[in-house]
């Protein structure tokens, strides 16, 4: 039996709720972690874990009892005494979608968000079915499977007192099945290789030359936890992307990514958490020579459109959800693609598009090339004494740059690097140039006039003088 000095140390979270008294609103929550995963609720305890009791226990239960019952359909509660504590737990349902008040509600992290009857519909596969992630994983044990070093990191980054034993832990995070099975989130949580227990679960980051995938210069496969696959992805990143050295003193420098790293790590965290793991297929990020995508397999889970992303948030896997919250992975419920393109702007790079179908779901940033002092790209950028970019041309670029030493039509410069389609050359090759500050418009006011050329500026001529050296 899970004591009340295990569920205060663990806090309040996916699967707890800390509240003073019996409030208007515990039917709310009741609701919310019946559509979730189950949970309880500690009624005589404040926000911040200190106990001051409740009174009249039996008359309180009674209560708690009929707020359950006044649900559709019932809400079947257990309610206990501990000590001074009242304890409401709410075991995991399988007649969902529930409702309170003729409002329906779903756990979210730490709180409880409304929802519409449709949203509700779409969210869940069907009535009576639970998630994939909170689903026993028949595949991992404890006993054979999970080892101190793993749970360690695990206690640690879930913020598990050193004291709690495993199965203690687990089953109040709910990371347990009814029958002390490990559920798929606790696998994906606790295994040293994760495709051990789900093959294709695991995370691949590749680098090509150029724009297409025709040359992989490198690729890297990142198996383990869900939490490590992620640090591994970013660390991967961090040394593969361009950097810039921004002087700020005679004797220091700042390191200035090409891009926001915390905005790719949301996108990874967001592919990881909402991906699709009934796929066969894995999570990837690409770099290519203008862009990094971060795609995720399955397309957008039921209950949320295209338009309504960075309004509304909407798990796949609520539960492997909240505990990356719990894990500090998630910045904040329901801001990640919101905070993605808020840090984009603050860096001062193109927000990354995203491209939804039904498969996949691929949110792609463009790489904003640095060019030679003096260029556009370098001028907007804070500071001007900036040294160490690793930035170097692709091989196309290369004889774009040669081939527009005299001012060249676009069919010519085409012709060069053996492409057809105008307008996919025009946004992945000419494009990153321009920015670069490496080609120029000799007609920049008229960008589609049947007269206008491109001509290689001053930068691009240092750029090729020192390919030269």
């Amino acid at each position: 039996m899970k004591t009340l000095t295990d569920l205060l140390a663990l806090g309040e979270g996916f699967t707890i709720e800390f509240k003073r008294s019996l409030r208007s609103d515990l039917g709310r929550e009741i609701c919310a972690f019946a559509n979730a995963a189950g949970g309880a609720i500690l009624l005589g305890v404040t926000d911040d874990g200190t106990v001051r009791g409740v009174q009249g226990h039996n008359r309180l239960k009674s209560r708690v009892q009929s707020i359950a019952r006044s649900a559709e359909p019932p809400i079947g509660v257990e309610v206990e005494s501990m000590g001074q504590v009242l304890c409401v737990r709410v075991p995991a349902q399988r007649g969902k979608p529930y409702s309170f008040g003729g409002r329906f509600f779903i756990r979210e992290g730490a709180s409880s968000q409304q929802m519409s009857r449709d949203e509700v519909r779409d969210f869940f596969f069907a009535e009576g079915v639970i998630r994939f992630d909170e689903s026993p994983c028949n595949r991992f044990s404890l006993d054979g499977d999970l080892d101190e070093d793993t749970w360690a990191a695990f206690r640690r980054r879930a913020k598990i007192p050193d004291h709690m034993e495993p199965e203690t832990a687990l089953g109040n995070l709910r990371l347990l099945a009814g029958d002390g099975q490990v559920t798929n989130a606790g696998a994906w949580l606790l295994a040293k290789d994760i495709r051990r227990v789900h093959s294709s679960a695991h995370l691949t980051c590749a680098l090509f030359q150029g724009t297409t995938k025709t040359e992989i210069l490198d690729r890297r496969d990142f198996p383990g936890d869900v939490y490590s696959m992620i640090d591994g992805a970013m660390t991967w990143v961090r040394s593969k992307i361009n950097v810039r050295y921004i002087i700020t003193g005679s004797v220091n420098r700042e390191e200035r990514p090409e891009l926001p790293l915390d905005a790719i790590r949301e996108a990874v965290v967001n592919a990881v958490a909402h991906r699709d793991y009934r796929s066969t297929a894995n999570v990837h990020v690409y770099l290519f020579h203008d862009r990094l995508e971060v795609v995720s397999p399955g397309g957008l889970p039921a209950g949320i459109t295209e338009a309504e992303l960075g309004v509304k948030s909407v798990p796949r896997n609520p539960l492997l959800f909240g505990l990356l919250h719990r894990m500090d992975a998630v910045e904040q419920i329901g801001t990640g693609i919101r905070r993605i393109r808020d840090l984009c702007r603050e860096w001062e790079v193109p927000a990354p598009a995203i491209d939804v179908s039904e498969r996949w779901v691929t949110v792609t940033f463009r790489r904003v090339a640095w060019g030679g002092e003096g260029s556009e790209a370098t001028s907007k950028r804070p500071g001007r004494d900036q040294v160490g970019t690793k930035l170097a041309p692709s091989r196309h670029q290369v004889r774009i740059l040669r081939k527009s030493l005299a001012a060249q039509p676009i069919t010519e410069l085409m012709a060069v690097v053996e492409r057809k389609d105008r307008t996919k050359f025009r946004n992945q090759v000419l494009r990153p140039l321009l920015d670069a500050g490496w080609i120029e418009m000799t007609i920049p006011d008229k960008p589609r006039s049947r007269l206008q050329r491109y001509r290689t500026t001053a930068a691009g001529r240092d750029v090729l003088a020192g390919l030269k050296a």
